[in-house]
């Protein structure tokens, strides 16, 4: 068939309408393809980028498998840069349908789905600009027949894909091709449903439990209150007694102290007045001020002298600290290992030894004077051998010792000044003092009164205190009195604090009132005992009857909520095998049909995968899961001239073609809105190009069809075609062609 013939052949309805792809793999630079044709095919050199199309598809239809979409991270579906374009910092893909008929249950004329990954890692999913979860598009695409497995888009290499699958995962193809998506979701949300009301009716049924001894308590409480109700209304009449008395006692306290505080103020306020203007006068004084003034500088003169001595004194105990310990040091240098006696001993023996010598009798004592000399001669010769090593470091210390003890004569010298100066200070200050006594005399009577008044204010001001105190102990007893009232309502209820105010209160004792407070605080307790006031209990009891009522109708209820969805499930999967029955069939014969026509003959069907014994055994077990009861489906072919006893004894092309045959038939069955196929047709010859062609163009009749393909043949049967270039940049660029356009200017 012609490409006239083919772009003549009006799709009924175009429900996708452009892909529009921003920084995604190797279209760096935004591309907008438009879909107004019931065939588009995409052509290209390897490795130009055509493939990255259905994967862009993928990518926007929520796919999270990497591997899927020939990738290791979500980091390598960004463009990564080259040498003349700076790398992407985002990938976004946006598939925008026409919803005119509403197959999407949304009320838009156009839904567009857009996916966006970025750099970290994050994804942002988006219906028409608003923000969403995945979960929402993949319930969006179930409803128009857009499921997740894929079967709609075939990437490069992955024709033989439902082939190679396990039956489970075939039947779900199946099943998501076949539109039964909507129907599984609705299962899983009514099996989530019952699961929850299953844990509710576990936990009001444990709340029932709970309940129950505390009901019984509760009633046999509720026997006691009526024991109560006299012991309550004596409560009620002593509280009120008391409280009214002691209201008008605190009230009567509070009176009689706000005029005696107000009394005192007064005479406070008059003896701090006249005090201050004593003051003033006396300070006034300048006779005064300047005695006064002189006694200060002697003060801070004798301060100055005593704190230069202190200073002076630490100086000296530092300087007697170095010389004692230079002293320490010339001994231990004069006790040296080789020297056993000071140098001093050792030089007076050999002077003596010396002198005698001299003053000997030569004629006498010749032999002596010898042996002395002799003596004296040893002696310094011991002298020199023993202690001359040691006599510059002698000499060194002694000299420290010799400055350090003038430093201390020099301080002491100086300690002896300051401490005349002391006491110079010490008597200019005696003088100074005693000339201010002799000028405050003539104020005695001035100082008499002021201390008069000092007296009389500090009088006043301890009675203000008082009153402040006694303010304090009336507060505390008013606040004692409301914990009284507050307590006696709790347990008496408003009854009990309910009395008539006192004008004043009665001329009694206030032991007497403290013995009321005493019976009332018995009263109370024994009230207590007795069930307190009774109407928690009343309310308690009437409230827990209440909830026990509720949670037994809100059981039945759940009980009545779990049938319908348990009803609801058995009805879904009954719709559900019988759509999958149906459909099943319907996808056997076009299976067949396909098949035949791609072989030249033979025949291909589906079939419910037969349970093993282990299976079985597993199906009468009811802990095992639903889901593993559910029969996989095996795929049987008959090739015309072959006899095939599995899939895997297929070659390579006979795997193609059987894939193709069964794409096309769920395709036939349950048309999808669109239909990818990336070079599904690469191991097709001739012959079988032209029918995959026709199949092709039977197929454009229901579903959009998306052909990436180098084969000719296929490309004939495009109304569009887009070819994918990529130049030295490694961006993907689009070229397109519209058949029609073409040969209307051809024409």
């Amino acid at each position: 068939m012609t490409a006239s013939a083919a772009y003549g052949a009006v799709y009924w309805y175009v429900m996708l309408k452009r892909l529009e792809i921003a920084g995604f793999k190797s279209f760096a630079r935004k591309t907008v393809l438009d879909f107004s044709s019931a065939t588009t095919a995409i052509v290209g050199p390897n490795g130009s980028g055509k493939s990255n199309v259905a994967e862009a598809f993928r990518f926007a239809l929520g796919e999270q498998s990497m591997k899927s979409m020939r990738g290791k991270r979500s980091e390598d579906l960004i463009f990564a840069g080259s040498h003349s374009t700076p790398r992407s910092n985002r990938a976004a893909v946006a598939i925008v349908f026409d919803n005119a008929k509403r197959q999407f249950k949304v009320d838009f004329d156009e839904v567009a789905i857009e996916r966006a990954v970025f750099r970290d890692g994050t994804s942002e999913y988006s219906i028409n600009g608003s923000r969403v979860r995945l979960r929402d598009i993949e319930e969006l695409l179930a409803g128009a027949n857009i499921g997740d497995t894929g079967h709609h888009i075939i990437s490069q290499g992955e024709a033989d894909r439902i082939l190679l699958a396990s039956p489970k995962d075939r039947r779900e193809i199946l099943e998501d091709a076949l539109g039964l998506k909507i129907y599984e979701f609705k299962k899983q949300e009514a099996e989530k449903k019952l699961t929850k009301t299953e844990e509710n009716i576990a936990q009001v049924n444990a709340l029932r439990r709970e309940l129950a001894p505390h009901l019984r308590f509760l009633e046999k409480q509720v026997e006691k209150l009526e024991r109560a109700d006299e012991l309550r209304r004596e409560l009620t009449a002593s509280a009120g007694t008391y409280f009214a008395i002691e209201d008008a006692y605190l009230a009567a306290e509070r009176e009689a102290m706000r005029k005696h505080q107000a009394s005192s103020a007064e005479r406070l306020r008059a003896a701090s007045a006249e005090l201050a203007d004593l003051e003033e006068r006396a300070t006034t004084d300048a006779e005064g001020t300047k005695r006064l003034e002189l006694v200060r500088a002697a003060e801070r003169e004798l301060e100055r002298a005593t704190n230069a001595r202190a200073a002076l004194s630490r100086e000296i105990g530092r300087v007697e600290g170095s010389l004692s310990a230079a002293k320490r040091r010339s001994a231990e240098v004069a006790r040296e290992p080789y020297v056993k006696v000071p140098r001093e001993d050792l030089a007076a023996l050999r002077d003596e030894i010396a002198r005698q010598g001299e003053q000997s009798s030569s004629d006498s004592l010749e032999a002596l004077r010898s042996a002395l000399r002799a003596v004296a001669r040893v002696a310094q010769v011991f002298f020199d051998r023993f202690a001359s090593p040691s006599d510059d470091v002698l000499a060194d210390e002694e000299q420290a010792v010799y400055a350090l003890e003038n430093e201390r004569g020099g301080l002491l010298g100086k300690d002896a000044e300051l401490e005349k100066a002391v006491e110079e200070a010490k008597s200019a200050l005696a003088r100074a003092r005693e000339a201010l006594v002799a000028h405050d005399e003539t104020g005695k009577e001035l100082r008499q009164r002021v201390l008069a008044l000092a007296q009389t204010k500090a009088h006043e001001e301890g009675e203000v205190a008082r009153m402040a105190g006694r303010e304090r102990e009336l507060a505390l007893l008013a606040e004692e009195l409301e914990r009284d009232k507050a307590e006696t309502l709790a347990v008496g209820g408003a009854a009990a604090v309910s009395y008539a105010a006192l004008p004043a209160p009665p001329a009694e004792e206030r032991r007497v009132q403290e013995d009321r407070k005493r019976a009332l605080t018995r009263l109370k307790i024994r009230l207590e005992e007795a069930g307190g006031a009774g109407e928690d209990i009343r309310t308690e009891f009437k409230e827990v009857s209440e909830r026990e009522t509720f949670l037994a109708g809100e059981l039945e209820d759940l009980a009545n909520s779990a049938a319908g969805l348990r009803e609801l499930i058995k009805d879904l999967e009954t719709e559900l095998g019988k759509s999958f029955a149906e459909g099943l069939a319907k996808v056997n014969a076009s299976f067949g049909e396909f098949f035949a026509l791609m072989f030249g003959g033979g025949g291909a069907r589906l079939a419910l995968e037969e349970a093993s014994d282990d299976e079985d055994e597993e199906e009468e077990d009811d802990s095992a899961p639903k889901e593993n009861a559910r029969p996989g489906i095996e795929i049987s072919v008959h090739l015309p001239k072959k006899r095939v006893q599995s899939l895997v004894q297929l070659s390579g092309g006979e795997r193609a073609l059987t894939s193709i045959a069964l794409i096309f038939a769920m395709s036939q069955v349950n048309p999808p809105p669109f239909l990818i196929l990336d070079e599904t047709d690469a191991a097709l010859d001739e012959a079988n190009s032209r029918r995959y062609g026709d199949m092709i163009e039977n197929l454009a009749r229901k579903s959009q069809l998306i052909v990436i393909t180098h084969n000719r043949e296929t490309m004939s049967r495009a109304g569009i075609l887009y070819g994918v270039t990529m130049g030295g940049d490694g961006v993907s660029k689009l070229l397109s062609v519209k058949f029609e356009e073409a040969v209307a200017v051809a024409k």
